[in-house]
């Protein structure tokens, strides 16, 4: 757009429409401009647009280090050359997570990319083993994995409506329910039943589609952007890692939303998986880079990295930005001012406070059934309706809760 031209030359959202223009931004508060008048408003930002924030905007320790890195910064194209930022930030990562869980590590610009290498990774790692029938994989409905061909295929719901032509068939990504305790158990149906039900479906689904070719299972650990921040039962994902492997599929976990510190965890499978098992493969992202920096990342099991390496020892092609070193710079700080500031924990206490209030304020309420506490380490939480069908009150459902800590 011309500075007072009426349209805008970005194609986002509402094409021809220019959006208001974040103009500035300072710890936990945003500034938009009005295009139009040039009115602007200073607002509380409580999501960071695609929950990407770990940190708040302008952090100077994070800014500062920026400007120096990109002093000594320069590309390196991950066919010919590695990097030390790229190496650093991997064992940094592999180092927090539980040991033996993950042994090598893949950055990307987003979770999108993230979850379409973990699908290649997947297909590879049954391809050197002689295994190559496998091509299905398995996931659930009310998904969301991302916007390219493969993570929408993978993903459900109406994003990929438009686009379903184009898209891996519904034979070759076979969906289970998505899991809600607090709608699939009752006075009559315990978490454990549920739980029971959830992971016999999954048998069944592998049963039905060919045990032989199902390539993996990915899962959001907690699902986010299209289900409401719910929490697995428990018992299910170890459960579902136990068919996954009865089967010889590999067990993934999408938790470029809902991890590094969402959960109270540094992961949040370790708060649901509690036989001390981890992923095959796992996608993560957003909070790596805090919105500094595009970045995301797949963290790769001893299973699969061995696998691979005792075949080709080669990874089946690369992208232009793959683990870039200033982006992985970056994002190695922002992990370390999270371990060295504890503030997963800081996080995790001021959580627990706000959840304390809202349930206090909520205890009476005759339409909210279910505060969902697990993600609050970083502003997460939901709020949904007790009785199962409250249609009669649509439009009429409050918009705005007010806490004071």
């Amino acid at each position: 757009m011309t500075q007072d031209g009426p349209e805008s030359y970005v194609f986002q959202r509402h094409v021809s429409e220019v959006a208001p223009m974040l103009v500035d931004a300072d710890g936990m508060y945003i500034t938009y401009e009005d295009p139009k008048t040039k009115a602007r408003k200073t607002v509380i930002d409580a999501m960071t647009g695609a929950a990407v924030g770990s940190l708040g905007h302008k952090d100077k320790d994070i800014t500062t280090y920026m400007g120096e890195a990109a002093k000594n910064s320069f590309y390196s194209f991950g066919i010919y050359f590695s990097n030390y930022a790229a190496e650093e930030l991997s064992k940094f990562i592999i180092d927090r997570s539980p040991e033996g869980h993950f042994a090598s590590a893949l950055w990307v610009g987003s979770g999108s990319e993230a979850n379409e290498n973990a699908m290649k990774i997947a297909k590879q790692y049954h391809n050197e083993r002689g295994d190559t029938k496998r091509f299905r994989f398995i996931s659930r409905k009310n998904a969301y994995h991302g916007f390219t061909v493969g993570a929408l295929s993978i993903g459900d719901g109406i994003r990929k409506v438009d686009f379903k032509q184009m898209l891996l068939s519904d034979e070759q990504t076979p969906k289970v329910s998505a899991c809600n305790p607090y709608r699939g158990t009752s006075a009559t149906v315990s978490e454990e039943d549920y739980t029971k039900k959830l992971l016999k479906e999954l048998e069944d689904c592998f049963i039905k589609n060919d045990p032989s070719t199902i390539c993996g299972v990915i899962f959001e650990t907690v699902g986010g952007s299209t289900f409401g921040t719910v929490p697995p039962p428990k018992g299910y994902l170890d459960g579902a890692r136990d068919i996954c492997h009865k089967y010889g599929a590999l067990f993934m976990l999408d938790e470029v939303m809902c991890g590094l510190g969402r959960s109270g965890y540094y992961h949040t499978y370790e708060k649901f998986m509690t036989s001390g098992n981890g992923p095959d493969i796992m996608t993560i992202g957003k909070t790596i880079g805090s919105g500094f920096v595009t970045l995301a990342g797949v963290l790769i099991s001893p299973m699969v990295k061995k696998a691979i390496v005792e075949g080709s020892n080669e990874v089946s092609g690369a992208q232009t930005y793959h683990c870039h070193e200033f982006n992985c710079k970056i994002g190695l700080a922002v992990q370390k001012k999270l371990k060295e500031e504890h503030l997963i924990e800081k996080g995790s206490k001021v959580g627990q406070d706000l959840m304390d209030e809202i349930k206090k304020q909520l205890k009476d309420s005759k339409i909210v059934g279910d505060i969902r506490d697990f993600l609050c380490s970083f502003l997460w939480s939901s709020v949904i309706q007790r009785r199962r069908n409250l249609s009669h009150l649509s439009g009429r459902l409050p918009t705005r809760l007010v806490i004071k800590l």
